[in-house]
């Protein structure tokens, strides 16, 4: 609609800004304001309105003192007709009118004087100012709660930052502790592969010594000496080197090099910080890791079995941490084809589980590498069963009190009674004494089921004995 749509508004002379200027001359400055006829006034012509007969006896103000007023008392003019003064209310287009916008644009259009409507629209406009005047307060309450909240923020972060300062302070010295222990600790294991190489060293070089002495005597004796001379020291050089070569030595260094650092080993608490890393000194030895499980040597078809792997180092103790690479193979040694494929679990402290499902029942050769060696026990054979056969029967008493006395229901056990009934009875011939499995005999109730295929006759039998 442009500009010429948007609403006048008339309350902008009231506000601060330039001086009105005067309603009777261009030239003057309004000073005053008429309340009779609403007109400004400059002092000129203030003076020349209290001279006129008309308008002498009409009240006039300063013109601040009507200022929170606005431009009450004064007369508005529509801005379709500037001559006609703005005194009655369009109700259907929500707006003021004059008498020419009634007969003209607003013909046929309900309305009233504006000092008819004034209320009822004034009270509406009352109703709303005090629905915005409490969103005020309430925005007001949530505005100084966001800024005490922004104070507590700023005051919590920079509690927070301290705290992160004296932790980061105290952790570094934690590390830098930890870090000295572990140097520390890293000398003190040379030191010790060092000396027991030394000591070795010095043992060794005194055997070799006297091996050369006692050997070199000896050729001389045998390249120079007489006969006589070498049948009467034969005796002494003989046990000297005899006793030389039953001297007992190792064949390899006392000590290996096996010195690794792990980052991620949790190595406890320094300082009060938990902290990371940790000399591992341990080699894994295949030799000495043994293998553990009940079922280590046998296992049923189609059923889920497992053993363990416990892996020392080269003094026999558990290793402690995972990571060895170990390998597993499960080979049928009729079918060459027929392997199985087993499952390898670290559980990082030295000890590892093997689980496996075997599809085919016989005979395997289970083989266990640790670092490319067999483990102790290794390769071993392992014996695969049938898949465990379930009891088709019922687990009684006897047959007489699970078939409700019954004559043709019968038991695996045997056993019968007088009177033409085919089954077992309590103190009867064939009964075993005590609760047995109807279909094989059995009286182990977790047992396996022993009986063969029944006959159509004994099958009938035995069902109708379930069901019952």
């Amino acid at each position: 609609g442009g500009v010429g749509q948007l609403t006048p508004d008339y309350l902008a002379p009231s506000r601060g800004g330039a001086a009105a200027g005067c309603d009777l001359c261009v030239d003057g400055a309004a000073a005053r304001r008429c309340l009779t006829c609403g007109a400004d006034l400059c002092l000129f012509c203030c003076q020349a309105h209290r001279r006129q007969k008309k308008t002498a006896s009409h009240a006039v103000t300063e013109l601040e003192n009507t200022k929170d007023c606005s431009q009450a008392g004064k007369p508005l003019f529509c801005p379709s007709h500037p001559t006609e003064e703005l005194r009655l209310f369009c109700e259907q287009c929500d707006q003021p009118v004059c008498r020419d916008c009634v007969v003209d644009r607003h013909r046929q259009h309900p309305y009233d004087f504006t000092g008819n409507v004034i209320h009822r629209h004034g009270d509406a406009l009352r109703e709303l100012l005090k629905s915005t005047q409490q969103h005020m307060g309430t925005l007001e309450d949530v505005l100084g709660q966001i800024d005490d909240m922004g104070s507590a923020v700023r005051s919590r972060a920079e509690a927070v930052a301290t705290e992160i300062c004296l932790f980061a302070s105290g952790y570094v010295k934690a590390i830098e502790a930890h870090r000295d222990r572990l140097l520390k600790q890293l000398e003190d294991l040379k030191v010790q592969k060092e000396n027991l190489l030394h000591l070795q060293k010095a043992q060794l070089q005194q055997l070799l010594l006297d091996m050369r002495t006692g050997a070199g005597f000896t050729e001389r004796l045998l390249t120079s000496g007489s006969d006589l001379e070498i049948l009467i020291t034969k005796g002494v050089v003989a046990s000297r080197l005899a006793k030389l070569n039953s001297v007992a030595y190792n064949t390899h260094p006392s000590v290996d090099d096996g010195i690794q650092f792990s980052p991620q080993e949790r190595a406890g608490q320094c300082c009060g910080y938990e902290v990371l890393g940790a000399i591992l000194n341990k080699v894994v030895d295949p030799a000495r890791c043994t293998l553990h499980g009940e079922d280590l040597h046998s296992a049923r078809q189609n059923q889920l079995t497992g053993f363990t792997l416990l892996c020392n180092d080269t003094t026999g103790e558990q290793m402690g941490r995972g990571g060895e690479a170990v390998r597993v193979t499960i080979t049928h040694k009729d079918k060459r084809d027929c392997a199985v494929k087993p499952t390898v679990c670290d559980n990082g402290d030295g000890t590892y589980h093997i689980s496996y499902t075997p599809e085919e029942p016989g005979l395997y050769a289970v083989c266990i590498y640790v670092k490319g060696q067999h483990v102790q026990g290794s390769p071993f054979t392992l014996m695969v069963k049938n898949k465990f056969r379930e009891h088709q029967g019922v687990f009684h008493c006897c047959t007489f009190c699970s078939s409700g006395g019954q004559k043709a229901a019968r038991c695996a056990c045997g056993g019968t009674m007088p009177g033409g009934y085919q089954g077992c009875g309590h103190g009867h011939k064939g009964h075993p004494g005590c609760p047995h499995w109807s279909c094989c005999g059995q009286v182990k109730e977790s047992s396996e089921c022993l009986g063969g295929p029944p006959s159509d006759t004994s099958q009938r039998s035995l069902l109708r004995t379930v069901a019952l």
